[in-house]
């Protein structure tokens, strides 16, 4: 879906802002397997995604680790470059042909200052994309591989139907072959 109806399903905006976010908001392609980002980068950029699949990760002890997946209609930004001026220890990388919209975070604080219904909207993702990582940290600390998994049926089907199993098991914490286990229990 493109980034204005999605926005106005949210909440419709006031005449004139469609056009201001269509012209701010640039238009990228990508293709499957291109790194958008790589780790410790200092992006300003707010990224909204049309089409595809993305995953965020990082490099621990010489291997890649999934620490989020966004798919279409997902807001994703590197919140250590753009609110504490600090690099990002996450990469970015497209796992399906893309197409995203991207804005420098500056310019869309300014749009957030004049537009109400825009700044609820963002307030909305944020606290979504905030719900992802308690619902992440929270399985990792108290739930078992295959309760994790479960949840993941249960909450995020598509994202197992589209990403590769070991980044799916790296996202879950668990080995590829633990995955493999749990999936034929299945």
């Amino acid at each position: 879906m493109d980034i204005i109806t999605y926005l106005n399903q949210q909440l419709p905006l006031p005449e004139g802002v469609n056009e201001t976010l269509n012209s701010l908001f640039k238009k990228e392609q990508h293709p499957k397997g291109k790194i958008l980002l790589m780790p410790e980068n200092r992006s300003q950029n707010l990224t909204f995604i049309e089409s595809g699949l993305l995953r965020l990760y990082y490099e621990k002890d010489g291997k890649d680790i999934t620490f989020l997946f966004f798919d279409e209609n997902s807001f994703s930004m590197p919140i250590e470059s753009i609110i504490y001026n600090k690099q990002s220890p996450y990469g970015c990388q497209v796992l399906e042909d893309c197409t995203i919209r991207s804005i420098a975070y500056k310019d869309f604080e300014i749009l957030l200052e004049k537009t109400p219904e825009l700044e609820r909207i963002a307030r909305k993702v944020l606290f979504e994309n905030l719900r992802k990582i308690s619902d992440k940290l929270y399985a990792l600390q108290f739930q078992t591989a295959e309760q994790r998994y479960q949840y993941m049926m249960e909450s995020y089907r598509n994202i197992l139907l589209r990403a590769p199993l070991g980044h799916i098991a790296s996202y879950l914490g668990i080995t590829q072959q633990t995955l493999s286990v749990i999936r034929a229990k299945k």
